[in-house]
């Protein structure tokens, strides 16, 4: 057996090599955070490119203020009318950029107003426009993130869609695409 071994107690040894896990980890870190905060090499430098810009695209979007402007513009209309709705607006892609939820909204309106809004934007057409599509192609219904029912208007930049309006709540789809124009109009200002 190891004569030094023998010199300390279990306690002594376990936390002798419990400082020395320690002070290895920490060293480790050490040069871990050191070479993270290294000066770019050569061979990463060489993995990135840059694109000529006849690969890429420019889009046009809503600003948060252009659109929480339409949100409160549609919700300000169906407040007029005693509605309780909720409204959403996404981007070109569906990504949401503002929902409001009116006070006594019911809990389905959340989804709904999203989805219309999408679907407003994906097609860039109103909503109840697409609902009279499906008589046609009715297989449009399984689109996921879709909802063809009244409630959804389109917002364009030189007629390109851009982002879309959607309301839902009311008790009838034309009053939730009334509060949708009502938001896109307030953008048009």
């Amino acid at each position: 057996m190891n004569p030094v071994r023998k010199k300390f107690s279990r306690r002594a040894r376990v936390a002798t090599g419990g400082a020395v896990l320690t002070a290895v980890a920490v060293s480790g870190f050490g040069a871990v955070s050191a070479n993270a905060s290294a000066p770019a090499t050569t061979s990463a430098t060489a993995a990135s490119a840059s694109v000529p810009a006849r690969a890429t695209t420019t889009s046009t979007h809503l600003t948060i203020d252009a659109a929480a402007k339409a949100a409160q513009a549609a919700l300000d209309a169906a407040e007029k009318e005693n509605q309780r709705v909720t409204v959403a607006v996404v981007d070109r892609n569906g990504n949401t950029i503002v929902t409001l939820r009116g006070d006594g909204a019911g809990p389905q309106s959340y989804e709904s107003a999203e989805r219309k809004a999408f679907t407003a934007a994906a097609w860039n057409a109103p909503t109840s426009q697409l609902a009279e599509r499906l008589q046609q192609a009715p297989n449009l219904k399984d689109i996921p993130g879709t909802l063809f029912l009244a409630g959804g208007a389109p917002v364009t930049a030189g007629n390109a869609p851009i982002a879309g309006i959607g309301v839902a709540g009311a008790p009838s789809g034309a009053l939730d695409e009334k509060f949708a124009q009502a938001g896109a109009n307030a953008v048009a200002r």
